[in-house]
């Protein structure tokens, strides 16, 4: 379980750059910047695949192959693509707040699974997490943009509240079929990046056709470059690395705990807020971290006594 919860970590604070991300390219439509992070995820994977291509391709079932392509859709292109559509229109802090209700989310479908506590027995650490993001809100209701208007704001939340459920579908879905799948952790993954890349490609192509103003005109090749080097950053750190990381933590944790960790990617996201606007934290931030930490630790700590009983059985 520790070295699960330390995958975990490592995960999340790659990930709470990733929600950053969008914020530095805002010219560029989150659907342009999802595809182009994840058409370069498959190519690294392609890569890292071919020495092993044939042995991975023998034991590819049509039954992985279907699971690959739900995974890539929701867990990666939708779930992506959503973020960066509420970074841009209702702020980074909004954005990573809503992330934090995923260990809620997660917990609560992954709640009859092997391994998980039921919700009683986690319904004070669940407390504490929910807490850490209300008091988080409320520090920063009266900072929020006050150019933007409610409508905006609103379609961000909206976008942001979907993508929630998207990623929380795929964390239950892919925990589930890691810990009965004939695949290792770091094969799965490649084979999940090798497959997103295949339907981002699709999904870039099916989003040009139907809106060819997600294309921007007259921006500056130095904007595009940087939106190249970004989204190299996102495919090769914030996916194909994380993810490997994330789903040796799904091989270890009950879904109910590995659910809870995902908070550490909106940990890592305020923590890089606070370095790149160069202040400290407020009394209140101070506050909802604490409550966020003690939360997940509370709840590793159920799940010790869980966790002994499956290994010794």
């Amino acid at each position: 379980m520790n070295s699960g919860i330390v995958f975990a970590v490592l995960a999340g604070a790659i990930w709470g750059g990733v929600i950053l991300a969008p914020s530095l390219l805002p010219e560029f439509n989150a659907v342009l910047i999802s595809s182009v992070r994840f058409a370069l995820y498959g190519l690294i994977s392609l890569l890292v695949a071919l020495p092993i291509a044939s042995r991975l391709l023998s034991r590819l079932t049509r039954r992985d192959a279907l699971m690959l392509l739900r995974l890539s859709l929701t867990g990666n292109i939708l779930n992506y693509a959503l973020l960066g559509a509420s970074v841009q229109l209702s702020g980074v802090t909004a954005a990573a707040l809503i992330n934090g209700m995923m260990p809620v989310a997660i917990t609560y479908l992954g709640r009859r699974d092997a391994g998980s506590l039921p919700l009683t027995k986690l319904k004070l650490p669940l407390l504490l997490v929910f807490l850490g993001i209300v008091s988080v809100s409320l520090e920063h209701s009266t900072t929020a943009a006050s150019t933007t208007s409610l409508s905006t704001r609103l379609l961000g939340l909206a976008c942001g509240f979907s993508g929630v459920i998207c990623w929380s579908w795929y964390a239950t879905h892919n925990a589930r079929y890691l810990k009965q799948s004939h695949f290792n952790s770091s094969e799965w993954s490649t084979l999940l990046g090798i497959v997103t890349g295949i339907v981002a490609i699709v999904f870039g192509i099916a989003a040009l056709m139907l809106f060819p103003n997600l294309v921007p005109a007259q921006v500056e090749h130095r904007r595009w470059m940087a939106l190249l080097w970004v989204c190299l950053f996102l495919a090769l750190c914030g996916s194909w690395l994380a993810n490997g990381l994330w789903n040796a933590c799904s091989r270890r944790l009950a879904t109910s705990l590995s659910g809870q960790m995902i908070v550490f990617e909106t940990l890592f996201a305020c923590v890089y807020g606070f370095l790149f606007s160069q202040r400290v934290p407020g009394l209140m931030e101070v506050t909802s971290i604490v409550l966020l930490v003690g939360g997940v630790v509370w709840a590793a700590k159920r799940h010790q006594g869980v966790s002994v009983k499956v290994a010794q059985s």
